[in-house]
């Protein structure tokens, strides 16, 4: 895209024709009986969270191919740890195409659930 810089894989602005959106609240490293999994462990809560996006998806009748838009919020200031969160998501092997619509990657201070370490919002396009 003319004017802007090269991106890690994700699109600047992605399109989408009339029709269905389905707005998926933000996915969080939490299990079936709401207990953040990982403490501590960013690896583990990206698995969870990657999981719960699968799930999410599904239930709207989605794939991570219909995502049209990513926001993932990592708990670090270090741009190699926020970065790197986002880079694990997508290549992820079930998730990772949801990251090459229009993304955004951004460190925070703290999230909802205690010990809670990354929290990702998907936006799909539905048929």
């Amino acid at each position: 895209m003319s004017g802007l810089h090269p991106t890690g894989g994700y699109e600047h602005v992605t399109i989408v024709e009339a029709g269905r959106l389905a707005f998926l609240a933000g996915q969080c490293p939490v299990d079936g009986d709401e207990r953040v999994v990982g403490v501590g462990d960013l690896e583990r809560q990206i698995e969870q969270v990657a999981a719960n996006c699968l799930a999410a998806l599904a239930h709207a009748g989605a794939k991570p191919e219909d995502v049209v838009r990513s926001i993932v919020y990592v708990v670090s200031s270090e741009s190699n740890v926020v970065g790197g969160a986002w880079h694990r998501l997508s290549e992820h092997p079930e998730l990772g195409p949801a990251f090459k619509a229009a993304s955004t990657v951004t460190g925070v201070t703290a999230l909802g659930y205690q010990d809670q370490l990354i929290e990702v919002d998907l936006t799909a396009k539905l048929d």
